[in-house]
């Protein structure tokens, strides 16, 4: 005994329709399935790759957008303080950092680095608008500037002509840091006209110079060097 699908009738074997709303009867044994049209395409589309120049487009009218609206907004309506020129430094910024990604792939790290300690030297330049005097910027912002960007080139320039490896880019840093500490609280205190003194930049360049003893062992020993690999999984 089977039933309507369509008013629930009870039906016998023998009909081929439903007698009260003329259904047709179907067995689901007999019949055949066929394979059902997935939902979704098949095929897969391809979206055409942005080129370098158009996101270089967007990008930097994106910040002359800002550095122009921020200009005119200084200029002609919050005129009191020279605020626009530290978006305008930003922008110069991050434009430069972009330069490497976007637009030159090929172009020296030391170059690039250079061109990103310049951008920072012209930000903090722009500042000086802002200040009573350019002292600040001549004999302490300008130097620990160039500090770090001769510090970062030279990182470059070890791990690219010497050794590359976790542990000595590890090296590398720790040394960086230390000269760095020690080269802003000499500049800080020669500008302030103090002592020429190490104070706490004796305590970071205590640290960094345990730690680099350690890392040089390490590395000098192959064993040593292995087990460590081989535990910290790099």
């Amino acid at each position: 005994m089977s039933y309507c699908v369509n008013c629930g009738v009870k039906l016998d074997d023998s009909l081929d329709r439903c007698p009260l709303c003329n259904t047709p009867v179907i067995n689901p044994n007999e019949v055949s399935h066929q394979a059902s049209v997935p939902p979704f395409p098949q095929e897969r589309g391809q979206v055409e790759p942005v080129k370098n120049r158009d996101v270089i487009l967007l990008y930097s009218l994106t910040l002359i957008a800002a550095s122009l609206s921020c200009g005119l907004l200084n200029l002609l309506v919050f005129n009191s303080t020279a605020w626009s020129l530290y978006i305008i430094g930003a922008c110069v910024i991050l434009w430069v950092v972009a330069i490497p990604i976007f637009m030159y792939t090929r172009l020296s790290i030391y170059f690039s680095l250079l061109l990103d300690g310049l951008a920072v030297s012209l930000y903090e330049y722009l500042i000086t608008f802002n200040t009573p005097t350019v002292e600040w910027f001549v004999f302490l912002a300008l130097p620990i500037t160039a500090a770090v960007t001769l510090i970062a080139i030279l990182i470059a320039f070890f791990s690219r002509h010497v050794s590359s490896s976790f542990l000595a880019m590890a090296l590398y840093i720790f040394v960086g840091i230390a000269a760095l500490c020690v080269t802003i609280e000499l500049l800080i205190r020669n500008f302030l006209s103090a002592p020429m003194l190490l104070t706490w930049s004796a305590v970071v360049l205590t640290a960094c110079a345990i730690i680099s003893a350690a890392l040089l062992t390490i590395i000098s020993r192959k064993r040593l060097r292995n087990a460590v690999r081989r535990r910290l999984h790099f």
